[in-house]
């Protein structure tokens, strides 16, 4: 049987999940929160998305603003539904490379996947970046970006348990679907993020907070 890596691509705009499949060998890095995965082609992650339960309700916090160092790539909805989408690669460059060694004055250990400087809403376009929190910019690897996540309020998301090439998605399904009456719903489109931490390190057995920018944030009109 043909077997397909499966690279976690998850948007954080309207509509399903999204992920990139490209023909090649499994791709493990040293760090443990690497969220790329193999599955046998057949349209089983589908199945599994369609019939499978959201996450629970979000829990309201106010988020003290951070400093991001990492690889970013512009891109948007409609691109990462296609043959182009790059969401994956960064992915895969960022693993095998070893990008996150190479961020210095790294505060923990956690993997920071962000979408950013959105163009409007969904329709648009947005940044992502995928690096660690810093408590210094001052040193930014060549290759790297540095991006001030905004302070303010944000939807906590925690998906349920199990590989993270299928949680993350089908929480994203969850999100997307809220209206804007419901807690989450209100999406600011400024800053939005996933992190992958310690109930992460098993990327089979997984569990990923995503946090969802909602209402006016702090120091962004």
């Amino acid at each position: 049987m043909r077997i397909f890596l499966v690279t976690l691509a998850v948007s954080t705009l309207a509509g399903a999940a999204l992920w990139q499949l490209g023909l090649a060998s499994r791709i493990w890095s040293s760090h443990p929160f690497a969220a790329t995965f193999v599955i046998a082609a057949g349209g089983g992650l589908a199945a599994q998305l369609a019939s499978s339960p959201h996450a629970g309700p979000a829990r309201i916090v106010q988020q003290p603003g951070f400093v991001l160092v990492g690889i970013s790539a512009r891109t948007s909805n409609a691109i990462e539904m296609s043959v182009r989408g790059v969401i994956g690669k960064q992915w895969g460059h960022f693993l095998k490379d070893g990008w996150l060694e190479k961020i210095s004055d790294r505060v923990g250990s956690d993997i920071i996947a962000a979408y950013t400087d959105y163009e409007s809403d969904h329709r648009g376009s947005y940044t992502f970046i995928l690096g660690a929190k810093v408590s210094s910019a001052n040193s930014v690897p060549p290759g790297m970006v540095a991006k001030q996540v905004p302070p303010g309020k944000y939807a906590v998301f925690t998906t349920a348990r199990g590989p993270a090439a299928k949680v993350v998605p089908e929480c994203w399904q969850h999100i997307n679907s809220l209206p804007k009456s419901a807690p989450g719903g209100d999406r600011a489109y400024r800053a939005d993020f996933e992190v992958y931490g310690p109930r992460a390190a098993d990327p089979e057995n997984a569990q990923v907070e995503i946090y969802v920018g909602i209402g006016k944030q702090d120091g962004v009109e």
